[in-house]
């Protein structure tokens, strides 16, 4: 008997389990459960490619494609503190200093018209610039607004070493408030134009007009890559050369 329940309990272990519907239940959810986490996996790891891809691409559409005519440099830098010093103007220092030059009718404020328009963030004393600047954004403005029926836009006009100092904590771009590369913002010759919002006729027709006249030796313009504007300094010389043009007109009227 001993040896009979033996070989019966032998013969028992000999055989596989048999796995019932409960068995079999868990053994389906579980797997489906192990293809949903790994297709979860998959496709997120298929988005990360994506967008490592995107962003790639987007950096080497900018390499390609941003080749403006009027590129920034630190030799254009130099060269406008070289006029500003040829001049003899200061660098405005502080509010005190700007207040000075404003009563000394040395810079006047940026007119508002139909073809030119001040950014309303400015402070007053923000929206002013020397004669000469007034006298090109006037023609600018003009020619702009015959060709397109819209405003020129200025966004940033004179500011203090003070208020320069301030800028450049929040915008490492700029240029720095002394030195041989000191923003020309700061001599009251300088405004920035906008540029966001243009269409391409209007960013090319803005960028061949501020071409010619750096060619005539009267600005020194350049498209600013990190800011929506082009920035503009305007020789002192600009008024002697319009001056010309207009006497070259009148000598040679158009039938």
């Amino acid at each position: 008997m001993a040896m009979g329940s033996g070989a019966a309990s032998a013969g028992t272990l000999s055989h596989p389990i048999a796995r019932g519907p409960v068995a079999a239940y868990h053994t389906s959810t579980s797997s489906r459960v192990t293809a949903k986490r790994v297709k979860k996996t998959a496709t997120r790891n298929s988005t990360s490619r994506r967008r490592v891809a995107a962003t790639r691409a987007s950096r080497r559409r900018r390499m390609v494609f941003w080749n403006p005519l009027l590129r920034g440099s630190h030799e254009s830098l130099l060269r406008q503190n070289e006029v500003i010093d040829e001049a003899g103007l200061p660098r405005i220092q502080d509010d005190s200093q700007l207040d000075q030059l404003i009563a000394d009718n040395q810079l006047v404020t940026i007119p508002q018209s139909q073809y030119l328009w001040v950014n309303p963030m400015l402070h007053q004393d923000r929206k002013m610039a020397r004669p000469v600047v007034v006298d090109f954004l006037n023609d600018l403005g003009r020619a702009y607004y015959d060709k397109f029926h819209q405003p020129i836009q200025v966004t940033s006009a004179v500011r203090t070493a003070e208020q320069q100092r301030k800028l450049r904590r929040h915008n490492s771009n700029a240029a720095p408030e002394a030195g041989e590369t000191a923003s020309s913002h700061l001599s009251g010759l300088t405004i920035d134009l906008a540029k966001r919002g243009l269409s391409k006729q209007q960013h090319t027709w803005l960028e061949q007009y501020l071409k010619n006249l750096k060619d005539q030796n009267v600005i020194e313009p350049e498209e600013e890559r990190r800011q929506a504007c082009f920035h503009v300094m305007v020789f002192e010389r600009y008024d002697d050369w319009r001056e010309q043009q207009s006497q070259a007109a009148d000598a040679n009227p158009e039938p």
